[in-house]
């Protein structure tokens, strides 16, 4: 679940299930980093942006258990041109627990051609064949 925060801000929760293990008991951190990743990306709805992730540096600060609720926060901290830069950070046992991962990260923004260009000639066809342009809408959307 994500909320819009003040300024250019998102919260959310993610709750880490056994599927999402790593070492025993442990979450893995491709998942935490994609965690961080999505909620990051939704900060761009926020500014009405398509854009995809140029680079995502993720800090791995203490162990996130299996089972965990994980509560991420995510800013814009500059935008330039096609940049746009934001940070985020996840805690563990409440938004003012202790911090387990972070990550900063750079979004470009881009065209819709992006998508058409480089995705999957089928998927993209049965797209934007779509009647409903809600659903055609929201197969674009990269953090859905």
């Amino acid at each position: 679940m994500a909320r819009a925060g003040e300024g250019v801000s998102v919260t959310a929760e993610f709750t880490v299930q056994p599927a999402h293990q790593g070492a025993p008991g442990l979450a893995h951190g491709g998942v935490l980093a994609t965690a961080l990743d999505e909620t990051l990306g939704s900060l761009n709805w926020l500014l009405r942006t398509i854009a995809v992730t140029g680079r995502l540096e993720t800090d791995f600060v203490r162990p996130v258990p299996v089972d965990t609720v994980l509560h991420l926060d995510a800013r814009i901290t500059a935008v330039h041109g096609r940049k746009i830069y934001s940070t985020a950070t996840g805690r563990i046992g409440g938004p003012e627990g202790p911090v387990a991962v972070r990550a900063d990260a750079l979004f470009i923004e881009v065209k819709v051609d992006h998508f058409i260009d480089n995705g999957r000639p089928a998927e993209i066809q049965a797209a934007m064949s779509d009647p409903d342009q809600v659903r055609r809408a929201r197969a674009f959307e990269v953090n859905p």
